[in-house]
């Protein structure tokens, strides 16, 4: 039986390097009350690795989530320099949509190639923020035609054509749908991401299977293991066959189960 998800949406933010990325989803957790109001927050939270810090780039793919509305928004974080575009494919196949992040001045670079390439070809139905439209430098509505370019270079479909347009300044913290609208919030975001991306979906009468996209450490559990689970259920104590690239299996039992809610 297709059961399917309403309440949550996966998305992955992608994009050329310092277009703006991890300061949008900076933006999208502070004004999504998983923090204190009295807690300090440093810039870019979710580059938490001590290279990434000292780089000030985006080297391994980060999961947080949101909540807004009674809707739980999964938001997977990808570096933006081609060197890791290895990171990005991967993680494509754990979401249901992308949000394609464009520097209002930059336009189309390289890398906003690469990714959206990757995306088109995963079938994935992209949404544009068109970022840093605070700068004086900003031109917007060309930039749009630039993209709109691209997706028809790299044989978009007419549906994954029809994308809708987030403008913002993630800096500053605010989007809106129309360069004439005045918001202070992230709100016309959030509401984007809740009626465009599409509910996750999954046959939960079949046997599991769960495609691991990344690896993380924790010094209490061990190794943890992220993906996303496109059929069957887990729980606990469950026995599972671990199967590797070349096909070999590896009996193994399942200690714990864990979601992301906020950054933990």
């Amino acid at each position: 039986m297709t059961y399917i998800r309403e309440d949550i949406r996966n998305v992955a933010i992608i994009a050329h390097v310092d277009h703006g990325k991890t300061t949008l989803v900076d933006a999208m957790l502070r004004q999504s009350n998983i923090f204190r109001k009295n807690e300090e927050l440093e810039d870019r939270v979710m580059d938490s690795n001590d290279l990434e810090k000292e780089r000030g780039i985006t080297i391994l793919s980060k999961n947080t989530s949101i909540s807004y509305e009674g809707y739980k928004i999964n938001i997977v974080d990808t570096p933006g320099h081609a060197d890791f575009g290895g990171e990005v494919e991967r993680v494509l196949m754990m979401v249901d949509s992308v949000l394609l992040v464009v520097d209002s001045n930059e336009g189309a670079m390289p890398q906003t190639k690469f990714v959206l390439k990757k995306a088109l070809e995963a079938g994935l139905k992209p949404m544009v923020v068109i970022n840093k439209i605070d700068k004086e430098n900003s031109r917007p509505d060309e930039v749009i035609d630039e993209i709109f370019d691209l997706f028809i270079e790299l044989g978009a479909t007419d549906e994954q054509c029809e994308f809708p347009i987030i403008y913002a300044s993630a800096k500053d913290g605010y989007a809106v749908k129309d360069l004439d609208d005045k918001t202070d919030s992230m709100q016309p975001l959030f509401q984007e991401i809740v009626d465009f991306v599409e509910a996750p979906k999954g046959d939960i009468d079949g046997p599991l299977q769960l495609l691991v996209t990344t690896l993380d450490y924790n010094d209490y559990v061990g190794k943890i293991a992220i993906g996303k689970i496109v059929r069957g259920k887990a729980h606990r104590t469950q026995q599972i066959g671990i199967i590797n690239t070349k096909g070999e299996i590896t009996k193994s039992t399942i200690s714990n189960l864990y979601v992301y809610d906020g950054l933990d």
